[in-house]
């Protein structure tokens, strides 16, 4: 399967220690020069801006989508490819999945979480059957693939489900990641 566009969960917040902004801003520029078009949640500033501006930077294809009360606060990048404004948070993350080859998680917050827990969820259950990879730069995901692992220990999902996720240390191992990612048999 060909990855034209992945769908990218990050962070809004800029507050971060710098390091998690330049791993966005690297993941966008890398997705651009290899012709990946980004669909995230349209937000400018934090993992979010940077990432739309490391993409933007190459030239690359960036697609915001973003609710209508947070476009209402002016939170969208004015320069983007499209922004398109929806209705609410949930059409928002089915519009992403929907238009998405894959899914790729930077470091967030409780947002990002849901977000990435939600399609792992889906590609559970066949809804959404797409690579899904989680860039764990400085080791942030660690405690949740702990927490995932530990769901498989204890039986609450079956050893196979450690392949619906791939980790990867740094933005340079995505593109590969997504390539090498085996097509999903949810049995």
């Amino acid at each position: 399967m060909a990855i034209r566009q992945i769908c990218v969960y990050a962070a809004s917040s800029d507050k971060c220690h710098a390091s998690y902004l330049v791993a966005a801003e690297c993941l966008g520029r890398n997705l651009a020069r290899n012709r990946i078009g980004i669909v995230y949640g349209g937000g400018a500033v934090g993992l979010m801006g940077r990432l739309a501006q490391g993409a933007l930077t190459e030239g690359g294809k960036v697609i915001g989508v973003i609710p209508r009360f947070m476009d209402e606060e002016e939170w969208g990048h004015t320069g983007l490819t499209e922004l398109q404004v929806v209705d609410d948070i949930h059409q928002r993350k089915r519009t992403m999945l929907a238009a998405s080859d894959a899914v790729v998680a930077l470091p967030g917050g409780c947002g990002t979480l849901e977000e990435l827990f939600e399609a792992i969820a889906w590609k559970r259950l066949g809804l959404y059957t797409n690579p899904i990879t989680i860039v764990n730069t400085n080791g942030f995901y660690n405690p949740c693939v702990e927490l995932l692992e530990r769901c498989i220990t204890e039986r609450f999902m079956n050893p196979g489900h450690s392949a619906i996720w791939t980790l990867v240390d740094s933005p340079e191992e995505v593109v590969p990641a997504l390539q090498s990612a085996p097509p999903w048999n949810k049995n």
